[in-house]
């Protein structure tokens, strides 16, 4: 077995006591306080995540826009630069091979955001497919990212980096020099809170860790709390509501998908077979990844998530089911240790996220 890789915040997490667990090959906080905790404090005040695990590339050159373009699902003929977008990186089947942010840097240079578990194959994938003259570097163990999420971002930014922030809106970001660096500050997040995504250099990590902490509205938080927010907002993972197997289209992104260039996998979404739908589990005992779902006695699919909504009060899961059953109202889950009942529910779960915020200059 590999030796785990490690963040900049490695030694800051084990020293405040997070419980650390191997993650995409990192060994990543899970909980600090506890994860009921630390997601109720980022719905209600600001929580700051070390997400450094990912990975960033960036691209540039004469080209690189009609390169990049024939490589992801990103409509690139409608981002401005300054803002950035979520889309895919598929293979020749139309499968996912991850999920991934596009920033428009300038007009023919980009940062590209992937999850830390696909450094290394992404950065192969679309180097193999540039043409020659484009610059591509793998930044990833130069750039640290902290995640600040929750109501109070807004004000812990404004507070910790000058700038007038009520202005940038979501998914725009915007690059500063602040106390002698570059910083990156992205309105965006895995959250469904109003929050913000800072890329900065890998070695000032926990010099802007520290003063974030020293804003009494926030506290860290761990993967186990991003994990129950992003499932409550209905936002799938890489590896598991994701995959190699199943197409964007079949995961319920096919509207955002409006990019007119001959991307990698295009053909592929036109195939339906199945479709990643909500479930609502009334109770405290949670659906668990790979547990079967029934309608009636016969098998239409799998859970990919699921685990209790602690905003909401009851369990939420995700599942894969065949397209022709995915409109079904009632499923069944059987799992190694449970039976439960399930109907179908909208996502996100839950509703009340504040992302989209519109902030006051």
């Amino acid at each position: 077995m590999s030796e785990l890789l490690t963040t900049p915040l490695h030694a800051w997490h084990k020293e405040h006591g997070a419980r650390m667990v191997p993650f995409a090959g990192w060994d990543m906080p899970v909980q600090y306080a506890g994860i009921l905790e630390e997601h109720k404090h980022t719905r209600t005040q600001a929580s700051i995540f070390d997400i450094s695990h990912m990975g960033e590339f960036l691209l540039s050159g004469d080209g690189a826009t009609a390169a990049l373009a024939g490589i992801v699902t990103h409509n690139l003929a409608t981002l401005g630069v300054g803002k950035c977008r979520y889309g895919f990186l598929l293979n020749e089947r139309g499968g996912v091979l991850d999920d991934l942010i596009v920033y428009r840097l300038e007009t023919d240079r980009y940062m590209l955001v992937v999850n830390g578990a696909c450094i290394d194959s992404d950065f192969a994938w679309i180097r193999s497919r540039l043409p020659g003259g484009l610059t591509f570097e793998n930044r990833s163990f130069e750039l640290a990212k902290i995640d600040l999420q929750g109501p109070a971002a807004f004000d812990v930014l404004s507070r910790t980096i000058p700038g007038d922030w009520a202005t940038l809106g979501y998914f725009g970001f915007r690059e500063v020099d602040f106390d002698g660096f570059h910083l990156i500050v992205s309105r965006t997040g895995y959250t469904g809170e109003l929050g913000y995504e800072l890329y900065l250099p890998w070695d000032k990590a926990e010099t802007m860790w520290c003063r974030l902490l020293t804003d009494s509205a926030v506290r860290p938080a761990g993967l186990g709390a991003r994990d129950t927010l992003r499932l409550e907002a209905g936002l799938p993972l890489y590896g598991q509501d994701l995959d190699t197997d199943h197409t964007p289209v079949e995961a319920g992104y096919g509207a955002m998908i409006t990019s007119e260039a001959e991307f990698i996998g295009k053909s592929g979404l036109a195939t339906v077979r199945q479709r990643l739908i909500g479930l609502r589990i009334d109770g405290r005992r949670s659906a668990r990844h790979h547990d079967d779902v029934f309608v009636d006695q016969t098998k239409v699919g799998v859970v990919t998530s699921g685990s209790i909504a602690p905003s909401l009060g009851y369990c939420v899961a995700m599942a894969y089911v065949q397209a022709d059953m995915a409109e079904s109202v009632s499923f069944t889950i059987r799992g190694p240790r449970n039976t439960l009942e399930a109907v179908k529910a909208d996502m996100p779960f839950f509703t009340a996220g504040t992302a989209r915020k519109k902030l006051k200059p």
